[in-house]
């Protein structure tokens, strides 16, 4: 079943927090006829409105088309956790990448973030930036392995943002008593998402993007130019930035065979009042060391945002409250009880090596995906990129695109039922502790 529609219905936005949250504009129209333009961007998430974004500011007539709507997708629904690097730590990617590349690619990582702090200051207050993030950890050799990592950051790139917490310093921010020690990284931070991506859209238009909703492709014939075909029209342009991430339908196999749609789920409690500081102690975002991991925070009226990944399909299960709500008590016990508003999915897309595919895919054609958890900061990143690549100024993306993401075996034909086997195996790992 094609991704796009597998959870959702065409352009209604999910019943979540960030939702009721938000000032929802109107839908815009459809694609209708031909148009002719510089470049085409498929999806409108963080990836492509900031590419939209970036190449309209540069005078280049911009055409963006999503299936649904502006933040629709992982963009509007994602935990809203600006994270520091890349699902691999530091020292994985200079073992396997040389420490040249990758200092090259924590610097694009720190950019990132930077992009976000500034764009949220500057552009888009309502995103709330928020500065902050901790990760758990649930075993001393865990421990010895992330203050490991900290160290790393410290002595080779001078990043001295992160405090090491001990078992108890850990219990004083985040009331759970599971956790063994922690990690809290003050260059990291978080957002509301939704209000990121609309505010995205805004600029994009704001400097002459077209942005077009309930605008699915459905294929691209290459060429110079390529066109890009709806339902209802279709699109001449010198270059196409592919954007869909997991939502993306497998109209190139390129893209297809590297990107692997996965849900992800969160909750959204009610107001807790005076009780969120039973929780959590500090205005942080947390990410724990679970494969299938837990991460959370509070929002801006003290609802606790739950979320977790335990998906063993790519629809969505018939009950995703029960075993969401279960792991969030078992980390905290004093939640028990509390009532849940909201319930949402998303479908991220992850890599073979959970590092993001930035591929060239025809001369006038290029992809970003696969950011694996860290796409709130990374994604608009590669779309600022891959604007500059468009723009002749091809280097940096050249730098991301030298990353090494191999096809997941059997290609998209084969990723759902690996999906499956991977997940069960990881999720029975860490119910044992493995």
């Amino acid at each position: 079943m094609n991704p796009l529609y597998r959870n959702d219905r065409a352009g209604e936005m999910p019943q979540s927090w960030y939702a009721a949250s938000s000032d929802l504009p109107a839908l815009r129209p459809a694609l209708a006829g031909d148009v002719t333009a510089d470049v085409c961007v498929i999806g409108a998430g963080y990836t492509g409105l900031s590419a939209a974004w970036h190449l309209a500011r540069k005078g280049l007539d911009v055409v963006v088309l999503d299936a649904h709507r502006a933040g629709f997708g992982a963009s509007g629904r994602n935990g809203g956790q600006v994270g520091s690097g890349y699902n691999a730590s530091q020292q994985t990617l200079a073992r396997k990448l040389g420490k040249d590349q990758a200092a090259a690619l924590w610097a694009l990582a720190e950019e990132a973030k930077d992009d976000v702090r500034q764009t949220c200051a500057t552009h888009i207050p309502e995103a709330r930036y928020r500065p902050g993030v901790a990760h758990g950890f649930y075993s001393a050799s865990e421990a010895r392995d992330y203050y490991g990592d900290a160290d790393y950051l410290a002595e080779t790139y001078g990043y001295d943002q992160i405090e090491k917490l001990t078992p108890d310093a850990m219990r004083d921010v985040v009331k759970s008593p599971l956790y063994q020690g922690g990690l809290l990284d003050m260059g990291a931070g978080h957002i509301h998402p939704l209000r990121y991506a609309l505010g995205l859209a805004r600029l994009a238009e704001d400097v002459g993007a077209r942005l077009y909703d309930l605008s699915e492709v459905t294929g691209i014939a290459m060429g110079d130019p390529a066109t890009v075909s709806t339902a209802k029209g279709r699109i001449k342009a010198r270059h196409v930035i592919m954007a869909g991430n997991g939502y993306m339908p497998t109209i190139n196999r390129k893209v297809a065979a590297k990107v692997m749609p996965i849900n992800s789920f969160i909750c959204a409690t009610e107001p807790l009042g005076d009780r969120a500081a039973q929780v959590l102690a500090r205005d942080i975002a947390v990410a724990d060391s679970k494969f299938v991991v837990n991460y959370y925070r509070m929002s801006e009226d003290n609802r606790f945002l739950f979320g977790g990944r335990e998906s063993y399909s790519l629809g969505y299960p018939t009950d995703i409250s029960t075993a969401l709500i279960q792991r969030m008590t078992n980390l905290f016990p004093q939640l028990k009880g509390v009532k849940v508003d909201y319930v949402w999915g998303g479908t991220l897309g992850i890599t073979m090596t959970r590092l993001p595919a930035i591929q060239r895919v025809a001369p006038n054609v290029l992809s970003g995906a696969g950011f694996s958890g860290h796409g709130v900061a990374l994604s608009g990143l590669a779309g600022k990129i891959m604007a500059e690549a468009v723009a002749g100024q091809a280097s940096r993306f050249d730098t991301l695109a030298a990353l090494k993401v191999p096809n997941f075996p059997g290609g998209p034909t084969c990723r759902a039922p690996l999906l499956t086997l991977a997940m069960t195996w990881y999720a029975l790992r860490d119910r044992l502790g493995v």
